[in-house]
């Protein structure tokens, strides 16, 4: 259990998850912004955050930029769960050193995952050495899901390729309420080897962004769940 002060930014179904497992898990949580209140970042401080130890993100791609980047000038260390925005990321790297406010930023924080992007990686690096083996990834979330491939199959599709050194094509599906499911397939001729995760409930990426900001307070730079989890800097064969 925890006493430490939280602010959500964001009241969607994950915005939602995180409150009810904060509370559960003994967060304070001073506050939850709207995707409307926060526009553009202009209604968030670190008094209308309610002076919280940290702040977690999970918006849209639109308006996460904005929203970070007023966190961060506020001094109010963030955990980003809105994926999309990347092309951004040199831009708020540079704000988060400048302000020396902590950053910590993951497409996905399923601690499932991030274990399945360093088995896809260790995998993609056996199979190098097989002649007859193609590779490719299918990956299903929710239908109101805007990006696509997501940020997740992205990550597991620039370990594998970096270890095959050829690119691997994703195939998108959005469909009803799917919480999300990523496969990454190594196909043969006669025979097909697979490594899949399956989320259950949106409550498995509440809990690792919950992690993520416990583990965030107190700290400055900019780091990923690489870091929370201790994962190595690449796993070899």
């Amino acid at each position: 259990m925890t006493n430490r002060k939280l602010a959500i930014i964001g009241d969607g179904k994950m915005g939602q998850a995180i409150r009810q497992l904060a509370v559960e898990h003994g967060w304070r949580v001073t506050a939850v912004v709207g995707e409307r209140e926060s526009a553009n970042g202009a209604g968030i401080s670190r008094l209308s955050l309610g002076e919280p130890d940290v702040a977690v993100e999970f918006t849209l791609p639109s308006a996460a930029v904005a929203n970070v980047l007023a966190c961060l000038r506020a001094g109010v260390p963030v955990v980003v769960g809105t994926t999309g925005w990347y092309d951004s990321l040199q831009e708020v790297t540079r704000v988060a050193t400048e302000t020396g406010t902590g950053l910590l930023w993951s497409p996905n924080f399923s601690l499932g995952v991030n274990v399945l992007i360093e088995l896809s990686r260790y995998a993609a690096r056996l199979m190098s050495k097989l002649e007859d083996f193609d590779a490719h990834i299918i990956e299903t979330h929710h239908s109101k899901k805007k990006d696509a491939p997501s940020g997740t199959a992205i990550a597991i599709a620039k370990a594998a390729s970096d270890a095959l050194e050829r690119p691997i094509p994703t195939t998108s599906v959005r469909t009803g309420s799917v919480p999300g499911t990523h496969e990454l397939v190594f196909d043969a001729a006669f025979e097909q080897l697979s490594l899949t995760h399956l989320a259950r409930d949106r409550r498995v990426f509440a809990e690792g962004a919950l992690k993520a900001a416990d583990w965030l307070v107190g700290k400055k730079g900019v780091f990923t769940m690489r870091d929370v989890l201790q994962l190595p800097a690449r796993a070899n064969p």
